[in-house]
């Protein structure tokens, strides 16, 4: 049969074992099993130790299956391994792992009670009974079935057991029993009953939250697995739990937070997911946190694995191993299951690349790369077979002939099976061929002839020799003449519509057959196609000229002729100019239109090798027959005028523009044409809103009459809701209207609507003005203001000040606010004819002038918009303060002493209805039209500094809580010369 390396179909799989009391069988079977011929045979490793499987032992084998009976927990426990072996090597199988799960019971039957106060938080510890494999947890309470339930209060860890309680409660009182479950065996076992018990010496007070289940500072997580948090504090008020991670990112979908945030559980762990994550408890009394990282980890994984290779002895094998991990995977070799040993010089090992070179018969073998971390380790298998084989040309004999150009070079392969590499030489005919400048054999065996003559035709032999034995193997070296194209490298000048020919005559070997082929800028020319402008017409063995009739602007190029023979290959180039008229100008547009003209820019087109001599303008209407030409300005337009003004339009008419070339060959392509053009005049100023509820206000500028361009004149006024694909569309026939209202019940209030407007007239319809946007009519305001409060400032002004509504939402605006002040709010009309204050924007006080003193005012507010005014506000009331005094100070005296002014004057009495003085203000100035100086006094007697080298004029007036007082009359100084003291008097009589 085929000789096959071992190969495993089956490895063995770790194993949890569950051990339930009262089961006497206890067997446990590894699989393994592996193709190869001849069949492989099977050993074991336990904790890298050989298993010898004896007659009467535990262990047997079944095939490659280890069995072990009467499993013992403290021996068979560890690392199994299954090696695979036959004649080509040895294969480890991955590793499996064995462990036992088993549960035993409780050891003590009593506990002591638990004392605590109420509020006071406690933990009651289950302290489970050996075991080995995963447990559950959960706690009875007082007697079965009576569960703890899990809440904000209450906590079970399923790490360790234990029953938290934040708070005690009178209720918490009774027998606690903790229920232990093996997750594998299914087996559960209860613990002795702990009493809790009240203390009676008074309630627990409140206090700060104290973490009692916390996780550690650092979690390792595998890839993809799931990994719970636990965390629970004890306090007084009932702490609140919450998660976050530290670094301020948000939680993702799949992590949930259950049992009253007391786990925080995150499935499918990614790179992701790790991070320093915290746990804060919180409570009236203050809060405490825990801080915890997890730490992303995986398994290796292979991305790259060595394949089965075959080599000849002396050459060099290498072979690449990669897997991917966290942390990065280290590798290292197995060869027949033995630690590969690199301290010979030839055998390398560098981060997983293998490389053994000089390779011989003894590296024969099974190698297994093997990657692993602290997380794991996999293995990857692949065979090295090194074959030795004397010198064999069976599957690569010399051709048995060679062809070669006369002057040229030819290569003659030799290439031999062989193991190792042996010796290489040449014949020629019967004499072994010598080398020299032009006559070489190369490093591989091939022979390479430079310069061949024709001397150098002939029979040659390749020679292979290794310690194995000799081969041999022979082929014929014939010359022949060069290929020459005898028609000359050109270049053609024509017209468009004009017919070519294209030379291509050669001398060549008569002995050789001819192939011609011809490119057109690079591209394979395939005749019959391109709508038969391309033909060949050569019509001798060695022609292979060509015809292109009916020559185009587009056959402009460069063509190539090449010419093939079994020795050798030429071409020549030939380049082709096309003269034709102009291509189409670009960019044609209008960039200015008047009633009358239009403007138009354009750019040139390809002159196709010959030069660009005038442009002509084409226009056509809805209206003409085709394209026409235009007069233009300037009329003539030469080859460098790139834009010109068309002039004798007709106003509404939709034009469209195209521009063609001319050069000596003719009129080219016309451009492409411009967009339409219409003498453009639209309404400005389009804007709208406000009007009553349900109706669309829409306004505008009126076009003058002048400028309405005939009879007929109106307005299109097209308008759609915002978002809308469709217009609707009124006319307005009046070419004096500004405004149109579109009145519907089912228009929304303050919704946003598009507008537009343009103009027609008997000749036709202008474009339309610039889409805006406007609103439609909003409701009134629904609300009154709030918090409205008025304070007397004086015996005339009052300040009223309010709480403003939310400015706008999606019905109505607030544009402002009307307060209305009166004194008769008892009587409705005078309430209607007292005087109207409005404020502009968001303002929230207004000081109301011109009231009477000693009076009572009735305020009330209401908020406005366009739609009108809202609901009243609730009336307040305020009283002015008493009139300021209605007598002006009397019996004023001054004199002027070193650059001072003294001014006495009587004191002011106020009147019974008046309010007190509370000072006097003194104004002075150099003249009755200048601004004064203020000062202010509460005495009856004042001295100014001034120079008295100056005249003044100088007034004082009383001021009270009510406001300021009537002025005395006017006192003047005179500019006093050469003298430093003066009195004067001025008396007021009433």
């Amino acid at each position: 049969g085929v000789l096959l390396r071992p190969m495993f179909t089956k490895q063995p799989g770790s194993v949890v074992f569950p051990i339930r009391s009262g089961e006497s069988r206890r067997e446990v079977v590894f699989s393994c099993e592996a193709q190869g011929h001849p069949p492989p045979f099977y050993r074991w490793k336990l904790n890298d130790s050989f298993i010898t499987p004896r007659p009467g032992s535990r262990y047997s084998l079944m095939g490659g299956n280890l069995h072990i009976a009467h499993l013992n927990k403290e021996e068979d426990v560890g690392i199994y391994q299954c090696m695979a072996s036959n004649s080509f090597g040895t294969i480890v199988s991955r590793e499996a792992s064995l462990h036992v799960a088993y549960l035993e019971n409780f050891k003590t039957q009593r506990r002591s009670p638990v004392r605590v106060r109420e509020g006071q938080g406690v933990v009651l510890l289950c302290g489970p009974p050996p075991h080995s494999g995963e447990l559950s947890f959960t706690w009875i309470f007082n007697e079965h079935p009576s569960y703890v339930t899990q809440d904000t209060r209450r906590f079970v860890s399923q790490k360790t057991g234990n029953l938290y309680i934040a708070k005690v409660e009178p209720s918490d009182v009774g027998n606690y029993t903790c229920v232990v479950t093996n997750t594998v065996t299914k087996s559960s076992v209860e613990g002795p009953p702990t009493p809790l018990v009240l203390r009676v010496d008074g309630v627990m007070g409140e206090y700060e939250p104290k973490i009692e289940v916390q996780f550690p500072e650092v979690v390792p997580v595998a890839k993809s697995s799931t990994v719970k948090l636990e965390c629970f504090a004890l306090g007084n008020p009932v702490p609140t739990i919450s998660w976050k991670k530290v670094d301020g990112a948000s939680f993702t979908r799949k992590v949930d937070i259950n049992k009253a945030s007391g786990v925080l559980e995150i499935p499918y762990f990614q790179q992701e997911d790790a991070g320093m994550y915290e746990c804060v408890a919180e409570n009236s009394r203050g809060k405490n946190s825990v801080k915890g990282k997890l730490s992303y980890y995986a398994a290796p994984h292979f991305t790259e694995k060595p394949q089965d290779v075959q080599k000849t002895i002396d050459e060099t094998l290498v072979w690449e191993c990669k897997a991917s991990g966290k942390p990065k995977p280290s590798y290292r070799w197995l060869k027949n299951g033995e630690p590969l040993d690199p301290m010979e010089d030839r055998v390398q090992v560098n981060n997983g690349v293998l490389t053994i070179s000089s390779l011989n018969l003894a590296d024969i073998g099974m190698f297994q790369c093997v990657a692993e971390n602290k997380h794991g380790r996999i293995f990857a298998n692949a065979e090295l077979r090194v074959v030795a084989i004397a010198p064999d040309f069976s599957q690569n004999l010399l051709k048995a002939q060679t062809l070669a150009r006369q002057g040229g070079d030819v290569l003659i392969e030799c290439k031999p099976r062989m193991s190792p590499r042996g010796m290489i030489s040449w014949r020629k005919g019967k004499e072994a061929l010598r080398e020299s400048h032009r006559v070489m054999v190369l490093d591989n065996g091939s022979l390479r002839i430079s310069n061949v003559s024709k001397l150098d035709a002939g029979m040659y032999t390749c020679v292979a020799r290794n310690q194995f034995g000799v081969a041999s193997s022979a082929g014929s070296l014939l010359v022949k003449e060069a290929t020459v194209i005898t028609s000359p490298a050109g270049h053609l000048d024509v017209t468009v519509g004009e017919s070519i020919v294209l030379p291509c005559q050669v001398s060549h070997d008569p002995t050789l057959d001819l192939k011609f082929t011809w490119f057109f800028n690079e591209q394979l020319i395939h005749f019959g196609s391109l709508g038969a402008y391309f033909e060949k017409v050569g019509g001798q063995r060695s022609d292979g000229d060509i015809m292109i009739r009916n020559i185009q602007l587009r056959h402009a190029g460069k063509y190539t002729c090449a010419v093939q023979t079994k020795v050798d290959s030429i071409s020549i180039a030939t380049d082709v100019v096309v003269r034709g008229p102009p291509g189409p100008p670009v960019d044609c547009q209008v960039t200015k239109m008047t009633e009358t003209t239009a403007s138009l820019s354009w750019g040139p087109g390809t002159d196709n090798h010959s030069p660009i001599l005038s442009y002509t303008i084409q226009a056509r209407t809805p209206f003409s027959l085709g394209w026409q030409a235009v007069t233009t300005v300037p009329e003539l337009l030469g080859g460098k005028q790139l834009s010109a003004t068309v002039t004798d339009l007709s106003s509404w008419v939709d034009y469209e523009f195209r521009v063609l070339a001319i050069n000596s060959i003719g009129t080219g392509e016309p451009s492409k044409p411009s967009k339409r053009a219409l003498p453009r005049l639209t309404p400005a100023r389009v804007s709208g809103g406000g009007g009553g509820r349900s109706e669309l206000v829409i306004t505008w500028e009126p076009v003058p009459e002048e400028m309405q361009s005939g009879p007929g004149f109106g307005y299109v006024v097209a308008f759609r809701p915002l978002g809308a694909q469709g217009w609707m569309q009124a006319a307005v026939t009046s070419p004096d209207a500004s405004r149109y209202v579109f009145k519907n019940e089912s228009i929304p209030p303050f919704s946003p609507y598009q507008v537009k407007v343009g103009v027609y007239n008997n000749k036709g319809e202008s474009p339309f003005s610039p889409v805006t946007t406007i609103y439609s009519a909003e409701e009134e305001p629904s609300r009154a203001p709030g918090r409205l409060r008025a304070r007397s400032v004086s015996a005339s002004e009052v300040e009223v000040t309010w709480k403003p509504l939310p400015w706008s939402n999606n019905r109505r605006r607030i544009l402002g606010y009307e307060v209305k002040p009166t004194q008769y709010w008892s009587e409705k009309q005078k309430q209607e004819a007292a005087t109207v204050i409005r404020t502009a924007g968001n303002k929230t006080s207004v000081l109301i002038r011109d009231l009477e003193g000693s009076s009572t005012y009735y305020v009330c507010l209401r908020a406005y918009n366009s739609a009108g005014v809202g609901p009243q506000s609730n009336v307040v009331n305020v009283t002015t303060k008493k009139p300021p005094p209605s007598q002006a100070p009397v019996k004023i005296m001054w004199n002027t002493s070193n650059s001072k002014v003294i001014l006495k004057w009587d004191q002011v009495h106020a009147l019974e209805n008046e309010s007190e003085v509370t000072g006097y203000k003194v104004m002075y100035s150099q003249d009755k039209h200048s601004r004064p100086n203020v000062v202010e006094t509460n005495n009856t007697s004042l001295e100014l500094s001034l120079p008295v080298n100056q005249g003044y004029v100088i007034q004082i007036k009383p001021f009270s809580e009510g406001g300021e007082g009537i002025s005395s009359r006017q006192i003047t100084i005179p500019k006093i010369a050469g003298r430093t003291d003066i009195t004067g008097l001025l008396a007021d009589i009433y």
